[in-house]
């Protein structure tokens, strides 16, 4: 795996850090490292030398810049669906480098990549500190938000246009290939652009990061519904508790709400498969619940059991193939299993995904959020691109976009994720 990070030239200025930091700031080099792998096994008594192992390059101020900030322009973009602490990372993001490095022109791009279009008309909204007090008790994002490509051509034709040094890009998947080819085409042009992308996505599943942005507090939301859906199912004769959640192709917010609810029978993720029916299924281990105890609580991670269901083929606008609705699906299934054994069963449905979408970040992520554009920042001003900024055991270090884009992070089945799952749940280890 190629962990170096791009760097569009020697930097040569002296941060400014040097001097509008009240006490010492501790500078990082390049040659400062954080191992990709914290664990071997020493069942022989040789360790391996860490020389020979992957590691990433730690995040933070340098000592020397590479930008002039009294002649860089800055730019901000947010892509895909909404998360919980998109308007922190804006804040961040200008203040830090309004009053840390002093670059006074920062633009914000309306409505995703769009904004980098100018046949869209959404013109560019000058950023300043003063506009941004209060925008982190907000959900949302204040620049909007757009999915689906955009000519890689005309961004950067736009990018020339404005004269933007620096280009954040805020998103998940999507929108971090999108970034990589803006930064690709720079190269091809031979313009010195930084592109730096904040990782964004509920789904936890960006490669190489412990965690994503909005993912704490997005679980946090999850639990709620998910309390609702048990207080539902005791409240009614043989009830059962539906959740869908979010998770496409990750079910790490399902496992974790099913964790910290500590009330989920049944958690259902994209990792695992599970069958309907069968004397092993789900219907049969729900109907087993539901004559035991009178209730049950399931909580499905929306791109579980999609073979379950007929696939139409067809794509979003970010070219992901479409689910299936699988809430609606196995309650349906659901309802008629039990009405075909003559049993009543009270089915309460519940879909909280724009509503935990929407909310404000929680503490933990808002923290978080300004710890990530901070280090995004420093990487900027240094000469950094083609690469993200993210936090690996517990180190905020810099990611090549190539790198993170070619896979997704996932629940291990055979992990002590899972397994603390199984164990909280008392669900079956298969459903078959």
């Amino acid at each position: 795996m190629e962990t170096k990070i791009e760097s569009l030239g020697s930097a040569r200025i002296r941060s400014p850090l040097h001097h509008v930091c009240t006490s010492t700031v501790r500078f990082r080099t390049d040659a400062d490292r954080v191992l990709m792998e914290d664990q071997f096994s020493d069942a022989e008594g040789v360790r391996d030398p860490a020389s020979d192992r992957v590691s990433f390059e730690v995040a933070g101020p340098r000592d020397q810049i590479f930008f002039d900030p009294a002649r860089t322009t800055a730019g901000i973009v947010t892509c895909g669906g909404l998360c919980p602490g998109l308007n922190d990372i804006i804040r961040g993001l200008v203040m830090e480098l309004h009053y840390r490095y002093g670059v006074t022109r920062t633009y914000g791009f309306r409505y995703g990549f769009e904004g980098l279009i100018p046949r869209y008309g959404h013109n560019p909204w000058p950023l300043k500190p003063e506009a941004m007090d209060s925008i982190h008790s907000f959900g949302g994002t204040i620049l909007g938000t757009s999915r689906g490509p955009q000519n890689i051509g005309e961004i950067v034709d736009f990018l020339e246009e404005l004269d933007v040094n620096l280009l954040f890009v805020v998103g998940g998947d999507g929108s971090l290939r999108g970034a990589n080819e803006i930064s690709q085409e720079l190269r091809r042009r031979g313009q010195q652009k930084s592109v730096i992308g904040i990782p964004k996505t509920i789904d936890n599943d960006i490669m190489y990061l412990d965690k994503s942005f909005g993912f704490e507090t997005a679980f946090a939301e999850a639990v709620k519904a998910v309390t609702c859906a048990h207080v539902e199912a005791l409240g009614s004769r043989n009830g059962v508790g539906l959740v869908k959640l979010m998770g496409r192709d990750s079910g790490f917010i399902t496992s974790f709400a099913a964790l910290a609810g500590n009330v989920v029978n049944f958690a259902l993720i994209p990792e695992v498969r599970f069958e309907l029916g069968g004397p092993r299924g789900l219907l049969e281990a729900l109907y087993y619940r539901i004559s035991r105890r009178k209730h049950a609580v399931i909580v499905v991670a929306e791109g579980a059991g999609q073979h379950l269901m007929e696939a139409a083929g067809a794509k979003d606008a970010s070219g992901n193939r479409k689910l299936g609705d699988i809430g609606m699906f196995l309650k349906e299934s659901i309802g008629t299993f039990f009405k075909e054994r003559r049993t009543e069963c009270n089915i309460k449905y519940i879909d909280p995904s724009y509503i935990i979408r929407s909310v404000p970040a929680s503490p933990q992520d808002n923290v978080y959020c300004s710890r990530l554009a901070q280090n995004a920042v420093h990487a900027a001003m240094a000469g950094k691109t083609g690469m993200l900024v993210g936090r690996w055991h517990g180190t905020f270090i810099h990611l090549p976009l190539d790198v993170v884009t070619k896979g997704r992070r996932k629940v291990d089945p055979a992990g002590e994720l899972w397994h603390s799952v199984l164990e909280t749940t008392g669900q079956p280890a298969e459903l078959f």
